[in-house]
């Protein structure tokens, strides 16, 4: 078993295991205890109660975050002609129009964050499953990320603004950045508003008993802090 350093036991003492802390108690804590010598990354982690071993009862979404990430995201669209245009218009960092790029990709090139596709593209980005599987880049209609050109405007600008894709791992939670330490604890708490409404709209219908089991907040190599629930406002979505 390892062991944790002093810096972190220090850190971890400041915070009650037993208490389930307010919504924005536990974010102004999060902030405190925070260890990394840069600006860490806020996440919100979250135990649900379906089984992902279900297909009906997945959960998979996207939330456009109202004060981002707080950091630059790399954006790549794979479109052509009118759909091209558009995505360069929008402020697209990368436009896979033709086969040069689909190549260098196939060789392992992913210098991007987000990877999104016009339907008619789709049968050339199928053969880069390998690639950008495994990586969480892969297109995909539910992430809303295969969308028509007319959209890509659109999409384009929500994903460099802060849109974040959250979905289900095998163990039945949810990892969620919501921004950065050094962002104002009541930023951090509007993203996690808006993060908990869009993981209540995706509860699917499958769905039986609690929803919404655990809520932990922590930060980059932070002690994580345990969230009530019923406790604010920003928790309303789950009741």
């Amino acid at each position: 078993m390892s062991k944790h350093g002093k810096r972190y036991l220090e850190a971890a003492a400041k915070i009650d295991r037993e208490k389930l802390y307010l919504p924005e108690e536990a974010l102004k804590l999060a902030k405190e205890t925070s260890l990394s010598r840069f600006d860490g990354t806020v996440e919100i982690h979250i135990r649900l109660g379906v089984d992902p071993r279900q297909a009906d009862q997945m959960v998979r979404d996207v939330v456009v975050l109202p004060h981002g990430l707080g950091k630059k995201v790399r954006v790549l669209v794979f479109a052509q002609g009118d759909g091209a245009a558009l995505a360069r218009q929008a402020g697209a960092d990368v436009v896979a129009d033709d086969d040069e790029m689909i190549t260098k990709i196939q060789g392992g090139w992913t210098d991007f964050d987000v990877a999104i596709s016009t339907p008619d593209m789709m049968g050339k980005v199928g053969r880069l499953g390998r690639v950008l599987g495994p990586r969480g880049l892969m297109p995909n209609p539910k992430a809303g990320t295969v969308v028509p050109a007319e959209d890509l405007g659109r999409v384009v600008e929500e994903a460099k603004a802060g849109r974040v894709e959250f979905r289900l791992d095998k163990t039945s939670n949810l990892h969620v950045p919501i921004g950065k330490v050094s962002f104002a604890a009541d930023k951090l708490y509007e993203n996690m508003s808006a993060l908990m409404e869009a993981v209540k709209k995706a509860k699917p219908a499958a769905a039986k008993g609690t929803y919404i089991r655990r809520v932990t907040v922590a930060t980059t190599m932070g002690p994580g802090i345990r969230v009530d629930p019923s406790g604010s406002q920003a928790m309303e979505a789950l009741e």
